[in-house]
């Protein structure tokens, strides 16, 4: 069986629902929102901080596999040591993620996250029998990268071809109007209230407030949630929208992350009216 035919298998196995609430909950008692969840999404990086930080465990595990097979186990050793260091943040910002995925995405996080306990609990019994003097901890090792392997292999499906990190608003901007477009009258928006509106082939939110009006595009960067579904909120004295989805907060003038787990900005387009009716195409970039 292909890996693409497991990970669909997997993404489609509802059983696996009840696991997934079940992390997903102890995640989001665990992490709450503010600081230390935006910055285990990689708000401050722009954009997902998990797969960076996966590149060190799986670096050290399998230099600690060429090592294990060239003879060096003293190296292999401090490898190991490493890489279980370097596991533990990024389990954490991977917990962060996934808790905030969809139901699919959440199925396979949970198998892609239990594959890897696996692999990190064999580590843990190599490195035990390797100090004890008894055999099997070079083959346990060995054994342990496998896993890391099929878990790296399953994050990879996850974060790319089931969409779990990608920037879901990137290709609005081009696809947007380029010349000043009609959105319709400006006494057809409600203060305070999200309109959706399609600006050219791309869907748009509209906000009428203390007398500005802010167009954002609507499909959220994160998981392409509908944002004039959310709600209208005021942060620093500036008016926001958040997801409806999974809460990115951001500001309605320039797009700006107020809160993640988005990590990149929503793109917004400038906005004018002419007799009465509202207009709008991309901003230009800076």
């Amino acid at each position: 069986m292909r890996q693409i035919e497991v990970a669909d298998r997997i993404a489609a196995a509802r059983w696996l629902d009840g696991v997934a609430s079940a992390v997903r909950g102890v995640t989001r008692k665990l992490i709450r929102p503010g600081r230390v969840k935006d910055a285990l999404h990689g708000v401050w990086l722009g954009h997902p901080v998990h797969p960076a930080l996966a590149q060190v465990a799986v670096g050290c595990f399998t230099g600690a596999a060429v090592l294990d097979l060239t003879g060096d186990q003293d190296g292999a050793v401090r490898l190991i040591r490493f890489g279980l260091l370097g596991s533990l943040p990024t389990a954490a910002a991977g917990l962060a993620d996934n808790a905030e995925g969809l139901a699919d995405q959440q199925r396979i996080g949970v198998v892609h996250g239990t594959v890897n306990v696996a692999a990190l609990g064999s580590y843990l019994l190599s490195l035990r029998l390797r100090a004890s003097g008894r055999r099997g901890g070079v083959a346990t090792g060995l054994a342990a990268y496998a896993l890391v392997a099929a878990g790296a292999a399953l994050g990879g499906d996850l974060a790319f071809r089931w969409a779990m990190g990608p920037n879901h608003a990137a290709g609005l901007p081009q696809a947007g109007p380029r010349d000043w477009t009609d959105l319709g009258a400006v006494g057809d928006f409600t203060e305070g209230t999200p309109a959706r509106v399609t600006a050219g082939q791309v869907p748009a939110l509209v906000l009428v407030a203390d007398g500005e009006i802010f167009v954002v595009y609507d499909r959220c960067g994160h998981l392409a949630g509908p944002l004039h579904q959310g709600n209208v909120v005021r942060e620093d004295g500036q008016w926001c929208v958040a997801c409806p989805w999974h809460g990115s907060t951001f500001r309605v003038s320039d797009g700006a992350i107020v809160r993640g787990p988005a990590t990149v900005p929503q793109p917004v387009l400038d906005s004018r009216v002419e007799n009465g009716r509202l207009q709008a195409r991309v901003r230009p970039a800076p």
